[in-house]
């Protein structure tokens, strides 16, 4: 970061903080899964609303963020949605119930909404053009490896300790970054008085919310239940209007426009397959793990954790692959790690070594963090600079649903598949039997991300 000052790499640090503990929070809460579907007396459908309702108004608060980043100053913003983090974190850790478990779920979701996109609008004023390329790699850390070690981190955390501590532990790091933002950080870009598009905020509430909900109680397998079609068909047509809405409005929430240009379209494709590779797979691990296994939290943790150090250790470094060879040239052997190392999760058997596993998500990692980042980047370089903002929320916002929408329809395919399991199948091997289906369909999706990185087109790097 020799491009800018101290003072700009302070505010940077301070930033990347909150990305880390925001995204972290995705997947925290996959490894305490059974945990806390056993304290609560829930279905696995029911429990994954604490990662899915979470990235569901995390992603709603996207489009919403573009407009504040705007129409806010930095240290308000940042302040504010640091402070909303915090207390949704502490409601959560001291949940009564699973309701109001979810219900703080959703208040971390509100204020951690707003650190993605805040972040890549800081770094497009704080760095030059050809110092971007490093910044992205450094946010890179935040993204990928946040999500990857929070499984880990949270099986180490269950195995001794309750569930609740995995709120309660972090909150005081919440609290601190909020000290440490108040104190340091400064005010960046211009304010600009911007006039709000209330309609578009409700419509794509209303639309994003129905769907997730109708895919997650298609997860209990009954697909002809009002529960299941009316949500989804209210879902549908919502987002739809909501589509045509913002594409007449003159003050839109989301600019369409940046669908105009092919690689962005391209990108934002291969980045909704690799949002449900990264978020599923993470959830259908530990299930393979502590359920069908009925190893402890702590040893899927340890199973985790290598697919989380090579994330770590590559991030900061695949931005400048990209520079070097190009999405091109890059992307399809990343896919073709991910490829390898799902088909060896989708062949996992109840007896198969400890290791194994390991390696897998070992390779799935190594594939993914080889294309995350440079896929964002393409994205972003592939539109003109003005409008560079407007695609980052478009981007952000369907990196976050895709993760929310993935994660539900993988674990509508684990649920249908093992209850659908002849009637004498022993319940682990039945289970087994949904996460092999789950994985394949991963497997499947990602040959089709394999196939579009062929579709991209060439640019001068």
């Amino acid at each position: 970061m020799s491009g800018i000052s101290k003072k700009e790499r302070g505010v940077l640090i301070i930033l990347i903080a909150g990305v880390f503990l925001g995204f972290l929070n995705q997947t925290l809460m996959n490894t305490a899964l059974p945990q806390v579907m056993a304290d609560f007396h829930i279905s696995t459908a029911l429990g994954q609303w604490m990662t899915n309702g979470y990235m569901l108004v995390n992603g709603v608060m996207v489009p919403l963020t573009a407009y504040l980043i705007q129409r806010l100053k930095t240290r308000t913003l940042y302040l504010s949605a640091v402070a909303v983090f915090a207390a949704g974190t502490i409601i959560a850790g001291l949940a009564p119930t699973y309701p109001i478990l979810i219900l703080g779920r959703m208040v971390q979701a509100a204020g951690a909404g707003v650190f993605g996109p805040l972040m890549n609008v800081v770094v497009m004023n704080l760095f030059a053009a050809d110092h971007r390329g490093e910044a992205m790699g450094i946010i890179g850390l935040a993204l990928n490896f946040a999500p990857t070690i929070g499984p880990t981190l949270s099986g180490f955390v269950v195995s001794s300790h309750s569930w609740r501590w995995l709120f309660l532990g972090i909150a005081p790091l919440i609290i601190l970054d909020l000290i440490l933002a108040s104190i340091f950080l400064k005010n960046i870009g211009e304010q600009k008085f911007l006039k709000f598009n209330f309609l578009g905020m409700v419509l794509s509430s209303i639309g994003l919310g129905s769907l997730l909900y109708g895919f997650s109680n298609a997860g209990t397998g009954n697909w002809l239940s009002p529960d299941v079609w009316a949500f989804l068909l209210i879902g549908i047509v919502v987002t739809t209007v909501f589509v045509y809405q913002q594409t007449h409005s003159k003050i839109p929430l989301l600019n369409f426009d940046v669908f105009k240009y092919h690689n962005f379209t391209m990108a934002t494709l291969i980045n909704v397959v690799l949002m449900a590779a990264l978020y599923g797979g993470a959830l259908m691990l530990p299930l393979y793990m502590q359920t069908v296994r009925g190893q402890s939290a702590f040893i899927s943790g340890l199973v985790l954790l290598p697919g989380a150090l090579i994330t770590a250790f590559l991030s900061p470094t695949s931005g400048k692959w990209y520079d070097e060879f190009g999405v091109k040239r890059l992307a399809p052997i990343g896919l073709g790690f991910v490829v390898i190392g799902t088909i060896i999760l989708a062949t996992l058997q109840l007896d198969s070594p400890i290791w194994l596993p390991a390696v897998g998500q070992f390779v799935r990692q190594l594939g993914l963090v080889m294309v995350t980042m440079p896929i964002q980047t393409e994205a972003f370089n592939s539109l003109p600079l003005e409008i560079v903002p407007d695609g980052s929320a478009m981007y952000t916002t369907i990196r976050q649903v895709a993760a929310s929408f993935g994660t539900a329809a993988l674990i509508t395919v684990y649920s249908l598949t093992s209850v659908s399991a002849p009637a004498k199948t022993a319940q682990a091997t039945a289970d087994l039997m949904g996460i092999h289906m789950a994985f394949w369909i991963a497997t499947g999706l990602v040959v089709l991300a394999l196939g579009l990185t062929q579709l991209l087109k060439k640019r001068d790097i």
